[in-house]
């Protein structure tokens, strides 16, 4: 795990983009692949009218189908607690159900979720269930998790601290991730001051095509050429990248 945070105001332009531009961004640094780095469908917004979030991913894996082997309650999950403030704030939790399939019982309901908030994690992400929608609605908490259950069932913690996998995402505790309406992302550290800057070029290219497609005296061989000009645009960014230009930070 990665200890050091990045500069609050880093953190809050990276909140500021949408997880779609940000992992476009992400894909021109060719730090990985384009079909990895974000949780697929199986992992979705609870509440999608809510901000995006951002923080660091402090994770724990559960089960629900049948009772811990050592015993205990449901709320009795102090170690776990410990091992969270361990992570760099702000905070996301990371939970992946060990059970197959998952979500048979909704770990974080109305009370966790008020738990997580305390201990300054800004959401959870899942590939389990989740229940009290409304209640959690109203703290406000963002959950984005696999499905939603009527019962804890013998939910319990199996294990912290840990390398995890939600929705074909691994994620390891601090990690950098961002989170909306569209999905949960994880951000690359080593780039992650540079994407700004990215996305805004982006963003950029994308408003030069909706407002060509919205003209009154639109011909499609004006989308052609407004195609091969961002299309320079966007090889110029390139080399800017490659030779290492940094920009992006405030």
């Amino acid at each position: 795990m990665t200890s050091s945070s990045l500069e609050p105001a880093l953190l809050e332009q990276l909140r500021q983009l949408s997880t779609c531009v940000a992992s476009s961004a992400i894909e021109t640094f060719g730090v990985r692949l384009p079909n990895v780095g974000f949780a697929d469908s199986r992992v979705r917004s609870m509440f999608p009218e809510l901000p995006a979030i951002v923080g660091y991913a402090a994770t724990a894996r559960v089960r629900s189908a049948a009772p811990p082997m050592e015993g205990g309650t449901y709320y009795l999950h102090t170690d776990w607690w410990n091992a969270i403030l361990a992570v760099p704030s702000p905070r996301i939790a990371v939970i992946q159900d060990a059970d197959e399939p998952p979500g048979l019982g909704g770990f974080v309901g109305e009370v966790h979720a008020n738990i997580l908030r305390a201990l300054d994690c800004n959401g959870l992400v899942t590939n389990g269930a989740v229940r009290d929608l409304h209640k959690v609605r109203a703290i406000p908490f963002s959950m984005f998790a696999g499905n939603v259950s009527v019962s804890h069932a013998y939910a319990h913690v199996s294990g912290f601290g840990q390398p995890v996998e939600v929705g074909g995402l691994e994620i390891v505790p601090g990690d950098l991730l961002l989170a909306d309406q569209h999905g949960v992302l994880s951000i690359p550290r080593e780039i992650a001051a540079r994407i700004p800057q990215v996305a805004e070029q982006i963003e950029e290219r994308r408003r030069c095509l909706v407002e060509l497609c919205n003209r009154q005296d639109f011909q499609p061989e004006m989308l052609d050429e407004a195609c091969k000009t961002l299309g320079i645009m966007k090889q110029e960014a390139g080399e800017m990248l490659k030779n290492g230009s940094k920009g992006g930070r405030s």
